[in-house]
């Protein structure tokens, strides 16, 4: 009777060291997959805590024709800081000033439209550049103002690539160039032309 007790414990060790390595196994899978989730999240995290400067510096590596203003000397040192460019000083007024999303394209055109004088215009009291010896904000508007709706539409883009990189991107429509509107037009100036889809996308003058 002993014998058959013993026989039958060692039975369920040994189904009981299965079930333990099938839950080891589980429990591993589960691990692995949930730090691919929480690599997903700090990437995001990361997005968000991204440096101005760190951003800017993104950007101008994907766009290098974009104007880097960068000139202008501290007010207290009298040294120039290459990293206080335009692009960081668009993107402190857009968050910190302003307290818009980083993360949507309308937060970014709204901003646009700001440069552009059609929102809510930029003062020197609430633009970044107090602690520069001149204030950067007329040229930092000129500069914005003179880029073509492809260019502000190529930064909108690139912003929101960055601070939302799991985004899809939904303004793969072509934008057709200053030249083509104007051959269009001249070609039948008697008929008033259609609105094309994301014409209005950058709130353009």
């Amino acid at each position: 009777m002993m014998r058959k007790t013993l026989i039958l414990s060692r039975k369920h060790q040994k189904w009981l060291g299965f079930f333990l390595l099938s839950l080891c196994f589980s429990w591993g899978v589960m691990q692995l997959e949930g730090s691919q989730w929480k690599g997903w999240g700090l990437q995001s995290v990361n997005a968000q805590n991204l440096r101005p400067e760190q951003a800017a510096e993104i950007i101008y590596e994907k766009f290098p024709e974009l104007p880097k203003e960068n000139q202008y000397r501290s007010a207290e040192t009298g040294e120039i800081n290459p990293q206080h460019s335009l692009i960081s000083r668009f993107i402190r007024y857009h968050k910190d000033f302003k307290r818009r999303s980083p993360q949507y394209r309308l937060d970014w055109k709204v901003t646009l439209a700001d440069y552009l004088g059609v929102n809510q215009s930029p003062r020197e009291s609430n633009y970044p550049g107090s602690t520069l010896e001149t204030s950067p904000l007329a040229q930092d508007v000129e500069v914005i103002r003179q880029l073509s709706r492809r260019q502000r539409q190529q930064l909108v883009d690139l912003l929101v690539e960055i601070y939302n990189p799991q985004s899809q991107t939904t303004t793969n429509q072509s934008i057709p160039s200053e030249t083509e509107d104007t051959s269009s037009q001249d070609s039948n100036p008697s008929n008033p032309g259609l609105s094309q889809p994301g014409d209005a996308q950058l709130l353009a003058p």
